[in-house]
């Protein structure tokens, strides 16, 4: 019996080998298998604001998508507080399993310039999935006031400091921060009066409280059109379908004020690449529909489909360019 142990050991040890191999080779097979069963079960997309605001409504008609195209429900849970920050932290915490997704804003990539004590970051703590729309930001003035464009407006302000003021619809959101910024380069003495949401600073404008108003555009389209407030500008180097006949910052030859309010879809870091890139071909598939595109255009959205690494370098440029206005103006927010 003892000539035999050697072929034991051997055989022992091939099925040792063989059962490692197996294991090796099952491990990189299963991203593969999970993006092919996933998902399997409900998706969870937390959206860190109420309900009926933009980044609610672009989630709700993603997962009214992709849950029509993957055969599974995805719903949408509002978490709001803390300016987004609560859900967008949620999210961070989450298992990394594709089953909880966050929809986010700007907010998600400007926080972290305004607070000082933040529970995620938003390079590490997250895998970008796509950017899904961008409305970009719109000033508009009371009809009584007399300036017709940018540059007639920076004139008016220059020649009355400090009696004219605009109205912002949440602290660090990009139409405060774009309010800023054109305080910032053009030395403005203008009063920067802050609200929590854009329909109150809207309404200030109507009553010609806050003469001057700087918003996301889907909120001010009715009133621009029906004339109750005067459109100044697209801060945008293209013009939007919604407004086809409101010339942008760069047409009146104030370059340098584009922003947008972005809508993005990430997911916890560490999430299986197969799952992200089913969802990033999703997204795109989404954006380029015709329909879904034209949905977006009436409220004033523009569609922004990119790719993962597209955005992750969409948030680094943000968080750059945003932070130098946010540390100039002297925000905090705790």
């Amino acid at each position: 019996m003892r000539a035999f142990k050697p072929w034991v050991r051997l055989c022992v040890f091939c099925a040792s080998l063989f059962g490692v191999s197996l294991a090796i080779g099952l491990s990189l097979a299963a991203p593969g298998r999970a993006a092919d069963t996933y998902p399997d079960h409900k998706v969870r997309v937390i959206v860190p604001f109420a309900a009926g605001g933009p980044t609610d409504v672009i989630a709700r008609m993603v997962s009214e998508q992709l849950s029509e195209a993957w055969g599974q429900q995805l719903y949408v849970e509002n978490m709001p507080g803390a300016g987004g920050n609560l859900g967008v932290e949620n999210g961070a915490r989450a298992a990394p399993d594709g089953y909880t997704i966050v929809a986010v804003s700007t907010g998600f990539i400007i926080n972290p310039s305004m607070y000082s004590k933040i529970g995620y970051d938003p390079v590490k703590d997250f895998a970008p999935i796509s950017l899904v729309a961008a409305s970009p930001n719109v000033v508009t003035v009371h009809p009584s006031v007399p300036a017709k464009d940018l540059k007639e407006l920076i004139a008016l302000i220059k020649a009355n400091p400090g009696k004219y003021s605009f109205a912002q619809p949440a602290t660090g959101s990009t139409p405060h921060l774009a309010g800023e910024l054109f305080k910032q380069t053009y030395n403005l003495d203008l009063v920067t009066v802050p609200f929590n949401a854009a329909p109150l600073a809207i309404n200030s404008t109507l009553g010609n409280h806050t003469p001057i108003a700087f918003t996301a555009l889907p909120p001010a389209i009715g009133n621009v059109k029906d004339g109750s407030l005067r459109g100044i500008a697209i801060l945008a180097k293209q013009r939007v379908a919604a407004l086809p006949e409101l010339p942008t910052n760069v047409e009146e030859g104030v370059p340098g004020l584009e922003s947008d309010t972005l809508t993005g879809i990430v997911a916890p870091a560490g999430t299986p690449k197969a799952i992200i890139d089913k969802w990033n071909a999703a997204i795109v598939k989404m954006a380029a529909d015709p329909e879904i595109r034209k949905k977006l255009e009436a409220l004033g959205f523009v569609p922004l489909a990119n790719s993962p690494s597209e955005f992750t370098e969409r948030i680094k440029s943000e968080m750059a360019r945003w932070d130098k206005v946010v540390k100039t103006a002297g925000i905090h927010v705790d």
